[in-house]
């Protein structure tokens, strides 16, 4: 190929595009908004699936090294009524598909196999333009400029580069998290760390839950999820850390101290993170020269798919590339008709947050395991870590 790909953000997706394309020769420069790679921490734990986010490793040639950063025992799971009664226990017998690692970790790894300077750090992209013959200019808030003949937006949920494609703008679930860590939790938080045990921790009931997740060092990193209208969360103080706990944990009164302490005991201020998903179906018409993979294209709600289906979004796109060096519109063609059904599929088959927190939680979930449909509690793990 003798163009140049430009792709706008350093997730999963557009890292794992860039790495396959250079595993093919074929260079491209990636223009992330951060201004290093450290500043901000990347999340929890993601749980790397077998039959999408692990083949688009292999394909980037990166399984051996994606294989050093697996934390064993952390697919074990867990569910607690509000009084810290186990309803069901499943340990990490070392045999499930899907192994769990550090998603800064995991971003790290996809960074160190790039060429040094593929990533343009401070690039925030401001606004873009089609200037005609499929090629599009961007201009970055820093006041610098990029033209290219094609343009990828891995960009996230609120992609500027979608708007070239679709006028979808993402949408509120009616759903909410808060975000806190507990560290070094066996010696800290020793009644913590017991009750979340080697993995994952769920207590869910109707509108609301707590989940917590063992990382590395024994970190526990804790979400508090409710049900509730964004107007009411604009009612919490959130840069008072103090009073945002405890206006949070009053929606779980009456539940065992030892969980709630997951909330009241953090270490870290509580961050809100509002829920937001673009329709299951959505799609574009081609339009020459752009492109969109990961949550630009298919936002919806953490269901454990949003990672990997990222991953193998940039794998399958650098593969069309590849295959069409000369003939780049067949190659997005050929990409975006199959991402649309795979995408469409994945999230409509993972059960989302009304599965889990709708009448019945968590009854329904622990029935759907014992009952041998073992894919809807298992993908719901991956609440922990989208």
């Amino acid at each position: 190929m003798s163009g140049h790909v430009t792709i706008i953000g350093a997730g999963l997706g557009g890292l794992t595009l860039a790495r396959v394309l250079h595993v093919h020769g074929i260079s491209s420069t990636v223009y992330e908004g951060e201004s290093s790679a450290t500043a901000r921490t990347q999340g929890g734990l993601l749980d790397i699936r077998d039959y999408n986010g692990q083949p688009a490793l292999e394909t980037a040639g990166l399984t051996e090294e994606f294989r050093r950063l697996i934390l064993k025992g952390r697919q074990a799971l867990r569910l607690l009524d509000r009084g810290g009664k186990v309803l069901l226990d499943v340990p990490d017998d070392g045999t499930g598909g899907n192994p769990e690692v550090q998603r800064g970790e995991l971003r790290k790894m996809l960074l160190d196999s790039l060429p040094g300077g593929t990533v343009r750090w401070g690039h925030k992209a401001r606004s873009i333009r089609a200037v005609g013959d499929g090629r599009h200019e961007v201009a970055f808030a820093n006041g610098t400029t990029a033209t290219t003949s094609l343009l990828v937006g891995a960009d996230g949920a609120w992609s500027r580069v979608r708007s070239l494609l679709s006028g979808a703008v993402p949408e509120y679930t009616g759903f909410s998290f808060i975000e806190t860590h507990l560290f070094d939790g066996d010696a800290r938080h020793p009644t913590s760390a017991k009750n979340v045990g080697g993995g994952a921790m769920m207590v869910l009931e109707p509108g609301k839950g707590i989940l917590a997740h063992r990382e590395r060092g024994g970190n526990l990193h804790t979400w508090v999820m409710l049900a509730r209208p964004q107007d009411w969360f604009a009612g919490i103080d959130f840069t008072d850390p103090a009073t945002a706990t405890t206006r949070i944990v009053q929606e779980f009164t009456g539940w065992a101290p030892e969980l709630t302490a997951l909330v009241t005991d953090g270490e870290t201020p509580p961050v809100l993170r509002h829920i937001y998903t673009l329709p299951v179906e959505h799609r574009w018409d081609h339009t020459p020269g752009v492109t969109l993979l990961g949550d630009a294209a298919h936002l919806t709600a953490p269901n454990g798919e949003g990672a990997n289906l990222a991953m193998y979004d940039g794998a399958e796109l650098g593969k069309a590339i590849a295959a069409h060096p000369d003939d780049i519109e067949t190659a997005l063609t050929e990409y975006e008709q199959a991402m649309f059904v795979r995408s469409a599929v994945a999230n409509a088959e993972a059960p989302d947050l009304h599965d889990m927190l709708g009448p019945g939680a968590p009854h329904n979930l622990i029935n759907a395991f014992t009952g041998g449909v073992s894919g809807i509690l298992c993908k719901s793990v991956g609440v922990i870590g989208c």
